[in-house]
């Protein structure tokens, strides 16, 4: 029985699991077969995922304790012992990612002379240069903060770059303030005390103030000669002075703090959702700080000015070797001249001509299914589908959801061009997608104007599924035409997400997609689907189903495979559940890229589950669910993860790749992604190791979709141009039809 397995030894924490996530992440940065730009850009991944993961995860954990929750996680922890377990191993973290910019991406870097200077370094050239630039362009702009008296110390905002300063009056000018002099009060002169904006004669001699790093300036500042860069905080240290006259600037440091950022929206009433949602934008912004990061040379006396005033623990104090902050890293290849051969080799992904806008793809789909894999396969098929629904005059209605896009989304275009076209246009904008709520709001308001319909989500849940209906008038009558995902309608993201996509017109499948959305946006309640699964609590269903099916054939005698490809893998009774067909027979693989809460060295699952985590190029998005005895297979994609709020507090999506062509296609990638033994990583209890592949060849699954994708490329374009041939020849024969000379007219009629 599954519920045998719930034991906390069986469990591996899941913010510890996603910390090592963050480690594998890591590694591509050390990884000398990678770019080394692109090393650098991984470097500073790291740094954005650790940001977001305090921002809300630890944020929750802290709320938690200080509510004094008890309760615990699967793994048995406490979340105040998960904080403490979290911070103590980020610390270690910490000091490995400054190890790898220190001891490996800053002097690899130096021998292809792209340089990140000190202002020590600078030759008068440069030197002159960061003067300038200072005074014309960040003295205007820069704004000291004082902390005294009057001043109380200033709001320090989530993530911003700061400078903190300690500074002295300058001896002489304290002398010349202290000298009298003759003032005219009233009618008569007398001598005093001249006043001064600030009397700080009977304040201590050493103050604080801080100065924010201007964010529309970029971190990196382009410094004269070939791939020289200086930091831009570096570069405002040096000329501090100028912002402080008659002060002598004794220690400065550059700091940031990371707040609790996680929206928590009190949803009683959809109609107020759009206004919550836009309130709890602002209040977040002073969330309690959950982490303070300095540079680890930090005058002490500094340092306990910014514990004090910021309320931090020496648990959330980082100290880093390096600069404050490596995100700017993921920005260095867009700035750096030339040196091809240090990034990735571009590639054109391919795009099946029935899916351009050369054609027409609603007879395309019509015909048959097409399955998609971004972003080998261009993600412009999906944005013609929108496109061409937009500009059809026998398409009626669209309906859609959309849980993130791009700042200038194409396909918002289309879904408003659509509605001023007069088509029935209704979109799902989840205005409670975590970081892009703020972007949401103002397309959902952007589609409102335009004259589509917006839902704004469901209360207690987020739409997180993944669907597109077109609703077309056919000469046999009306046709449901979809598109179903594993990941957004984002053409940005799409460039470096895997993703899979299906369209298709699919009857049951259509039927299914109506009562879905007339469920998001009205009160239908459909009593059940034909083929799509729809989480809350159908998926779980599903797959609890599916695996319970597994078990019976392994009991029986039969061979039973469970394959599954998901982001992170948490739940703790998917899992046990997984426990059990393994402890039954069941063979199971899974390609888990981050999360794991699995551990597969329990003596009970008899060696019968292999976890791969692949983490490379392109950031493993797809979500696969496969199923095999006795010679039949079943295989779905999702937009869900098997995590608890994928499974019951999100809509979600799971639908069947049925079609002969496509369904081998979908199998297909599985078994490619599997033969990974380059970038994958496989799970030795609980942790993961790098393949050991012996004497096998390596081999890089992505590489393989990539050049698969070139030589289709390869293929159209020689295709294209033998079209061209023929018809030119055909085009030049035709040219010279009318000056042939043809005895009678009625042979030349029968031609």
């Amino acid at each position: 029985m599954y519920k045998d397995f719930y034991k906390p030894e069986n469990y591996v924490n899941r913010e510890l699991s996603w910390i090592d996530f963050n480690g594998r992440v890591l590694g591509e940065a050390t990884d000398v077969n990678n770019p080394l730009l692109e090393r650098a850009n991984f470097l500073g991944i790291t740094q954005s995922n650790v940001d977001e993961f305090f921002m809300v995860r630890v944020a929750s954990l802290h709320k938690l304790a200080a509510a004094n929750v008890t309760t615990t996680d699967a793994s048995g922890l406490t979340p105040q012992e998960q904080l403490d377990a979290v911070n103590a191993k980020e610390h270690r973290m910490v000091e490995e990612r400054y190890t790898v910019y220190n001891q490996q991406i800053i002097p690899e870097l130096a021998k292809q002379g792209i340089n990140i200077l000190h202002v020590k370094d600078l030759d008068d050239k440069q030197y002159e240069f960061i003067r300038r630039y200072f005074n014309d362009e960040l003295m205007p702009v820069l704004t000291p903060m004082a902390d005294d008296s009057s001043r109380p110390f200033p709001f320090i905002s989530n993530n911003s770059l700061n400078i903190a300063v300690q500074l002295r009056r300058d001896p002489a000018q304290r002398a010349m303030s202290m000298k009298t002099k003759e003032i005219l009060e009233g009618d008569q002169e007398v001598e005093r005390h001249q006043n001064e904006p600030h009397d700080d004669s009977k304040e201590a001699d050493i103050k604080f103030a801080t100065v924010r790093v201007p964010e529309i300036y970029k971190r990196l500042v382009r410094l004269p000669g070939e791939n020289n860069f200086i930091l831009i905080d570096d570069l405002i240290k040096e000329f501090l002075s100028l912002l402080f006259p008659g002060y002598q600037i004794i220690k400065t440091a550059t700091y940031r703090v990371m707040r609790d950022m996680d929206l928590d929206v009190a949803e009683e009433d959809t109609s107020d959702l759009l206004r919550a949602v836009k309130h709890q934008l602002r209040e977040r912004e002073h969330g309690q700080v959950m982490r303070l990061e300095v540079e680890h040379d930090i005058d002490p006396w500094l340092e306990d000015q910014l514990i004090d005033n910021l309320h931090v623990t020496e648990r959330s104090l980082y100290r880093v070797d390096g600069p404050v902050d490596l995100t700017f890293l993921k920005k260095l290849s867009g700035m750096v001249d030339g040196h091809d051969d240090l990034r990735y080799k571009p590639f054109k992904p391919y795009l099946n001509p029935a899916l351009d806008m050369d054609h027409n793809i609603f007879q395309s789909i019509r015909k048959k299914d097409y399955l998609v894999q971004h972003p080998y396969d261009n993600f412009d098929a999906v944005v013609n589908f929108i496109h061409q629904a937009a500009l059809d005059p026998e398409v009626l209605a669209i309906k859609m959801t959309l849980y993130r896009v791009s700042g200038n989304s194409p396909i918002i275009k289309y879904l408003g061009m659509a509605a001023q076209r007069g088509k029935q246009v209704t979109v799902l904008v989840e205005v409670k997608a975590r970081f892009d709520e703020q972007n949401n709001v103002r397309w959902a308001q952007r589609l409102e104007r335009m004259g589509c319909h917006v839902i704004y989500g469901l209360v207690g849940l987020k739409t997180h599924c993944k669907v597109a209906l077109v609703i077309r008038r056919d000469e046999d009558g009306l046709r449901r035409y979809m598109h179903l995902g594993t990941g957004n309608y984002n053409d940005v993201t799409a460039h470096f997400y895997t993703d899979m996509g299906l369209f298709t017109c699919d009857h049951e499948l259509g039927i299914d997609m109506t009562n879905l959305f007339n469920m998001l946006s009205g009160f239908a309640r459909p009593p059940y689907f034909h083929q799509l699964r729809v989480s809350p609590d159908g998926i779980r269903e599903f797959i609890n189903k599916k695996i319970d099916e597994q078990i019976e054939v392994a009991k029986s005698g039969g061979s039973a495979l469970i394959r599954m490809k998901m982001n992170s893998l948490s739940d703790k009774q998917i899992i046990a559940r997984l426990y059990d067909a393994a402890a039954n027979g069941v063979k199971i693989q899974l390609l888990v890229r981050g999360i794991t809460c699995l551990r597969n060295d329990l003596l009970e699952l008899h060696d019968n589950i292999e976890v791969h985590s692949i983490v490379g190029r392109f950031l493993e998005h797809s979500r696969i669910y496969y199923f095999k005895s006795n010679g039949n297979e079943e295989i779905y994609l999702a937009s869900a993860d098997m995590m608890t709020r994928n499974l019951n507090r999100r809509v979600e999506e799971l639908y069947p790749v049925k079609q002969a062509d496509t369904k081998a296609r979908a199998i297909q990638i599985f078994n490619i992604m599997w033969k990974d033994n380059t970038k994958a990583r496989i799970l030795e209890g609980d942790h993961y190791e790098r393949i050991d592949r012996g004497d096998a060849a390596p081999f890089n699954s992505q590489e393989y979709f990539v050049e698969e994708a070139e030589k289709m490329n390869k293929q159209e374009l020689h295709q294209h141009k033998n079209q061209r041939h023929f018809t030119s020849v055909f085009e030049t024969l035709s040219k010279h039809v009318p000056s042939l000379h043809l005895n009678n007219e009625k042979g030349d009629a029968d031609e």
